[in-house]
């Protein structure tokens, strides 16, 4: 599989572009479709679809959060003549306690999974957990420069994993054998709360980041206060009630079978990150 031209969909994105790296560093043909990017990609616009697939065997599918645009995709690969296909799904998704959801995104990931399954082709699955990029580039990344993660987490605690090694599952699905047909639940090696997580950062940065336990009415009124919608403010409050519930403690064994070695630790990321500039004072 490693000699015919892979398909990365979300390429700009979190997991996505640390694959195109990956695979580029391997010697892998790669087409990175974004909507913005090298190949233009709009899972709203079939029309850029074909164009996405020609000449393609192996693609790594970051679906469209909230749709269910997956099942339609999938088919046309497979008329294409894919022949392997990795989706980016999400841990706890079978977990009915894990997380609510009103927006949709459940429902299309699950419908994803069964097309993949469904398709005929050699599939993988990826559901990791939180991401440990979340505190450099994603959600709470501003939080972590201001000093302060004031969030309605409580004293949960999930097992962060590294976006590398994300990647590196994805890359050894999309490119070796032995991956057909495996569900590969990724964390990190042990769980965090967000008091150690700021304690890790602190200890790379050399500066004070602190985390401030809110309750979920207080994290609202202050997004409020900054300008947030009151339904927008209590969605970004859910986002971490897996963390305050404690439903994504729980550590997955997926990086050591797909890898053969241990997820990278909480602090081995922030120490890396730290060191490449990732955190400017």
């Amino acid at each position: 599989m490693s000699e015919q031209t892979t398909l990365v969909t979300g390429a700009t994105g979190k997991s996505g572009r640390r694959v195109v790296s990956q695979l580029r560093a391997a010697g892998v043909p790669v087409r990175a479709a974004a909507r913005h990017g090298e190949h233009p990609f709009d899972w709203t616009d079939r029309s850029t679809w074909d164009r996405a697939l020609e000449g393609v065997r192996s693609v790594y599918l970051v679906p469209l959060d909230g749709t269910a645009l997956v099942r339609p995709f999938v088919e046309r690969a497979a008329r294409h003549g894919v022949r392997r296909v990795v989706l980016a799904s999400g841990r706890g998704i079978d977990d009915p306690h894990y997380a609510k959801d009103d927006s949709g995104i459940l429902e299309g990931m699950l419908d994803g999974e069964a097309a993949v399954r469904e398709s005929g082709l050699e599939w993988t699955i990826s559901r990791p957990g939180w991401f440990a990029q979340n505190f450099s580039e994603g959600f709470f990344a501003d939080a972590v420069r201001s000093g302060e993660l004031r969030l309605p987490a409580g004293d949960g605690a999930a097992s962060f994993v590294d976006a590398e090694d994300i990647a590196a599952v994805v890359v050894a699905a999309l490119t070796g054998d032995g991956h057909a047909g495996q569900v590969y639940e990724l964390s990190g090696p042990r769980a965090l709360t967000l008091t150690e997580v700021a304690a890790a950062i602190s200890g790379a940065t050399g500066r004070e980041v602190r985390y401030v336990p809110l309750s979920v009415e207080e994290h609202v009124a202050e997004l409020v206060r900054e300008g947030w919608s009151p339904a927008d403010a209590a969605g970004f409050a859910e986002i971490v009630g897996p963390i305050r519930r404690g439903t994504d403690a729980y550590l997955s064994d997926g990086v050591q079978r797909a890898l053969g070695r241990s997820p990278r630790s909480f602090a081995a990321f922030a120490d890396a990150t730290a060191a490449a500039g990732g955190w400017p004072g």
